[in-house]
């Protein structure tokens, strides 16, 4: 019977490229990941597609439409007041008005994206007042789950997507 090699430590078999001359090496086959296996996107578990139309807006477009809307809303306080002090509330008004009428605020259209309920409704004034005074206080949108949901989003069981 012939004995079997063994690695420096004494345990186990000999790696491969101290295996005898004569011995074959063994070899790990490689697969292609099962279907089923396939990894998680945003919005998966939400019933959205992983790509276009109705799938889970990017955090660039996000912060895009969020730029927009917060430059605007200084254009409009400037306009109206003189002053850029009423910024925040003309921001607020704008955010809550478009999101629970229509679920798009200004940057929102321009980035291509849009703010639905997970049923994939209207948001409605309540919920948007909800969500709109989450938003407000700035590290809420920061803390986001595997569906890139803010905790405003969570809250408010909302969720931004493509159009």
């Amino acid at each position: 019977m012939a004995k079997k090699p063994r690695n420096r430590r004494g345990a186990g078999p000999a790696p491969a490229s101290q295996a005898t001359a004569g011995a074959p090496a063994s070899t790990a086959q490689l697969t292609a990941p099962s279907a089923s296996a396939k990894a998680y996107y945003p919005g998966q578990g939400l019933g959205l597609p992983e790509h276009g139309p109705g799938s889970v807006a990017s955090m660039p477009r996000r912060l895009l439409a969020l730029l927009i809307d917060w430059l605007l809303s200084m254009l409009v306080a400037y306009w109206l007041t003189h002053s850029q002090f009423w910024t925040i509330a003309v921001f607020a008004v704008e955010v809550y008005v478009l999101t629970a009428t229509t679920g798009f605020t200004v940057g929102k259209r321009i980035a291509g994206i849009r703010t639905i309920r997970t049923s994939g409704g209207l948001v409605g004034f309540w919920w948007a007042l909800v969500r709109t005074a989450i938003l407000l206080t700035v590290v809420p949108p920061l803390l986001t789950d595997r569906d890139l949901r803010g905790l405003h989003d969570r809250a408010a069981d909302t969720i931004v997507v493509r159009i």
